[in-house]
């Protein structure tokens, strides 16, 4: 019995011990269903679906699924009087001092690890941040990165046991889906609303300088920024960014960034501490008949080019003002957001083709992309 005993005892150990080790080297053997992305954060993505299933009669389990993870984000920041400064206006106001102004939003839990995906503009300039989960947990959390030409921002708080909303695949939707949106409209709680799908890549809104938007009619109000819009299964598919409106309210516009795109730059600013985009350094603009006969061109398709950066990667792979960018790596250009969103998908160093039409005559050019530059730089730039 005593053999028996001595032989149990030491199975044991070598079992906790061997859990011990492949926890500490390899922890994703044993996160059942977690995935890691490029910069090694883990995941849940859902599996991929042939067609989507019929509506069903009630969305409470999409809603039960994906609302544990989507928070209530309040920000506060100081702000002082701008001639606060002023000798003259403190001799006769006195110290003014500062006031806090007080913000309002949502946000996503995309990882155990306590990553938050949420808009650019609900932390933009916060001195703090406080998180509030469904459970009523509180954390102070603090900001990641943020990349203000899609408005997206990484949060990160430190609490164990968090909800994890499942990443759906928003290339595979379809206008006609069944769609949700959670958050937290005008600070009463959180709110599911429903509506459909009803258009996909819009752009061209004048919200970002890279857009790609899903439209829906499900209601977003404020302090629904940075939240989720979520599929008939509870997967994310979007962030809630912005609305349409005349009053202040939703008036069944509303805008989504897709999580794909969500994905790409999460991934950037973590492993690299900002997103990483190819930049050309030239001034495009929409193809016109006008613009076509100033430049001499005898282009139907394509971004024509008003403006070339001296010194920059396409000026010095011999681009002129009046070429027409035709295609980009084997991928056809029909506007300017599709050329701005091509360039930047490319890595930066690397050469690329580009054909171009010049006159009567269509040249292929290799350009070496440079890294996109922060956008005050490029504004000083022009």
């Amino acid at each position: 019995m005593k053999r028996l005993w001595l032989l149990f005892s030491q199975t044991v150990t070598v079992f906790v011990a061997a859990y011990f080790v492949v926890a500490t080297l390899q922890p994703d053997w044993l996160a059942h269903g977690f995935k890691r992305s490029g910069a090694g954060i883990a995941l849940i993505e859902a599996p991929a679906v042939d067609a989507p299933a019929p509506a069903p009669g009630s969305f409470s389990l999409a809603a039960r699924k994906a609302a544990p993870a989507v928070v209530s984000i309040n920000t506060s920041k100081a702000v002082r009087h701008p001639r606060s400064n002023d000798p003259w206006f403190q001799f006769f106001f006195g110290d003014q001092g500062s006031q806090a102004q007080a913000g309002l939003g949502s946000g996503v839990i995309i990882s155990p690890d306590g990553y938050i995906l949420t808009n650019n503009h609900v932390v933009e300039g916060a001195d703090e941040i406080e998180v509030t989960l469904t459970d009523s947990r509180r954390a102070r959390a603090r900001t990641v990165g943020t990349d203000p030409e899609t408005d997206l921002a990484i949060l990160k708080i430190e609490l164990d046991k968090l909800p994890v909303i499942v990443l759906g695949n928003s290339d595979q939707l379809a206008v006609g889906d069944h769609v949700l949106a959670i958050g937290n409209p005008f600070g009463v709680g959180q709110t599911v609303t429903s509506g459909i799908v009803s258009a996909l890549g819009r752009t061209q809104l004048g919200i970002n300088t890279f857009e790609n938007f899903i439209q829906t009619d499900a209601a977003i109000n404020p302090g629904n920024s940075g939240g989720a819009l979520v599929d008939a299964y509870g997967n994310l598919q979007g962030i809630n960014t912005a609305i349409y409106s005349r009053s202040g309210g939703s008036m069944g516009i509303g805008f989504a960034i897709p999580v794909s795109t969500a994905k790409m730059v999460l991934d950037g600013i973590v492993k690299e501490g900002r997103v990483t985009r190819g930049w050309i350094g030239v001034e495009p603009s929409e193809l016109s008949p006008e613009l076509a006969e100033t430049f001499g061109v005898k282009a139907a398709e394509g971004v024509i080019i008003t403006g070339v950066l001296q010194d920059g990667p396409a000026a010095l792979a011999g681009m002129r003002p009046g070429d027409v960018i035709v295609r980009v790596a084997d991928k056809a250009v029909t506007s300017v957001p599709s050329l701005l969103a091509t360039v930047a998908s490319l890595k930066p160093g690397v050469q690329a083709a580009f054909q171009v039409q010049r006159g009567e005559r269509l040249l292929e050019l290799g350009i070496t992309p440079g890294l996109r530059p922060p956008q005050a730089q490029r504004a000083q730039q022009r």
